[in-house]
């Protein structure tokens, strides 16, 4: 019998186990040893990678273990009272205003107040205290100091860096001299004034463009010879500027966990209908001329009334989703959703403690919330708590809560919230959705610019080309900003943005 248990046929194993007949029993050969040493070494290496993946599916379940997701606003009710104004939805994303935090104004290395541009509208009109507006004060500076008085305009084609153009003016001051400079690019613009103390003679043209921008090459510019040249340059600049804002006003009842809930509300109550009071004025949409914010002022398909107030020469509609159509059998109301979920900013009013999270509301737009809960509606003694909060790519944005976030009703409490209100719409413009549309734009106006600059110097010099006098007589420049309004409007944005699953 051989080891396998078979009987011996012509000396040799029928099951193939041993390595021939009788003489070589219990023997193996050369080729099965090595065979046999090559399967234990990679079994040795599959329990090595076996016991690898294991350790590495081990440290993935702890991390998982470890990692605690904020808590469902459906378990903060659960738990009851006192709750929190907001919560962080279950995975983050968003930021809240600590009111505990140091005092300061907080606001992005690109912003500035903007009372010097405004002459003094920057700052709350009323005396006891000091919320002030944000802006970009780069984009008004050709007009603060360079429109209508002595500079020269240069543009350079081609440069290592796209297209440039830059604004030069000498100035004087305390007896010394200085040379402020505007160089704009396909990116940004930079604002700077040098001094010229111990300077015998100017530096050139690309030389100061180099100053501003080390790594630009290819340097040729051209002056401009267009008569209008400021104006084109100072829309240019003034495109990131604007004076008409549209925010949402929600009303949130006790217990509300979704947008649908949120948009089914009809009823104001004596306590809604005193906060929107105070944010403006009740205005009928039919012929109505001021800033409509996208609602029809001509059919009556987005209601009959509104809210809107002019505050520091600013024209703001609000989108009170009250006020707004409301469709029976229309679980998720588009008709509010619309128009709501196309702003940026939207407040959002508690009658009762209640909590809010950020993402209940599905938008592609909506960035940032301002809660308002009022306490002691309708008397003498109501005060409104504020809570803040804002996608965690947006800017931190002034002015600061205070600590507690409680204000009593008043002219105050209505200077902090629209100031609030407007800065938290110029942060978002920051943030990396809307950074990437406005750089897009400012990339296609600046060239745009460029080239008008350059045909319009031309034919100033009687050197334009065939067929440019019609057009230039037509107006050429006409639309050169329309396209970047359009682009920066979001109601003429795709609705799929906004809703992609419609």
């Amino acid at each position: 019998m051989c080891r396998g248990g078979l009987p011996w046929e012509m000396g040799k194993c029928r099951c193939g186990c041993c390595a021939g007949g009788r003489s070589q029993r219990g023997r193996k050969s050369e080729t099965e040893t090595e065979k046999v040493a090559a399967s234990a070494s990679q079994k040795g290496q599959n329990r090595k990678t076996a016991s690898e993946s294991a350790d590495f599916f081990d440290m993935l379940e702890r991390m998982q273990d470890d990692y605690i997701p904020y808590p469902r606003i459906e378990d903060v009710l659960e738990k009851g009272g006192p709750y929190p104004q907001v919560i962080l939805p279950q995975f983050g994303g968003y930021w809240i205003e600590d009111a505990e935090a140091p005092v300061g104004t907080p606001s992005s290395s690109e912003s500035s107040f903007c009372e010097e541009e405004d002459g003094g509208e920057g700052m709350s009109p009323a005396g006891g205290h000091n919320y002030r507006l944000e802006c970009n004060s780069t984009a008004r500076a050709y007009r603060k100091h360079f429109l209508g008085t002595e500079h020269m305009n240069y543009y350079c084609t081609g440069s290592s860096i796209g297209h440039l153009i830059m604004s030069l003016k000498h100035e004087e001051a305390e007896g010394q001299e200085f040379l402020r400079i505007m160089l704009r690019s396909r990116i940004k613009t930079v604002h700077d004034r040098i001094s010229l103390a111990g300077i015998n003679q100017l530096p050139s043209v690309p030389q100061i463009a180099k100053l501003l921008c080390d790594d630009a090459t290819g340097l040729k510019f051209n002056p401009v010879l267009y008569p209008r040249g400021s104006q084109l340059m100072v829309a240019y600049d003034e495109h990131e500027v604007n004076n008409t804002f549209k925010f949402g006003v929600i009303y949130q009842k006790f217990g509300q966990t979704s947008e649908e809930e949120l948009f089914g509300n009809n009823e104001e109550t004596p306590a809604f209908k005193e906060f929107i009071s105070i944010l403006g004025d009740n205005i009928e949409l039919l012929d109505f001329k001021g800033f409509r914010g996208g609602l029809d002022v001509s059919h009556g398909q987005t209601g009959s009334e509104s809210v809107y107030t002019v505050f520091r020469r600013r024209e703001i509609m609000f989108h009170v989703s009250t006020k707004l159509p409301f469709t029976e059998g229309d679980v998720q109301q588009l008709q509010r959703k619309r128009h709501i979920g196309n702003d940026i900013v939207a407040t959002v009013f508690q009658e009762d403690a209640t909590p809010f999270v950020p993402d209940m509301i599905a938008s592609n737009f909506l960035h940032s919330y301002v809660l308002v809960q009022v306490e002691n509606p309708c008397t003498e003694h109501t005060t409104y708590k504020v809570s803040v909060t804002a996608r965690e790519d947006v800017p931190a944005f002034g002015p600061p809560l205070p600590n507690p976030a409680v204000f009593r009703k008043g002219p105050e409490f209505r200077d902090f919230l629209l100031t609030k209100l407007i800065n938290a719409e110029n942060a978002c413009y920051k943030s990396d959705k809307f950074a990437k549309l406005e750089g897009r734009t400012r990339a296609a106006l600046l060239d745009n610019l460029h080239d008008e600059l350059h045909r319009q110097s031309q034919a100033t010099l009687g050197l334009s080309q065939p067929g440019e006098e019609d057009k230039m007589e037509n107006g050429g420049h006409g639309g050169l900003l329309e396209s970047f309004k359009v682009n920066m409007n979001p109601d003429t944005w795709p609705r799929a943005m906004f809703f992609p699953n419609l």
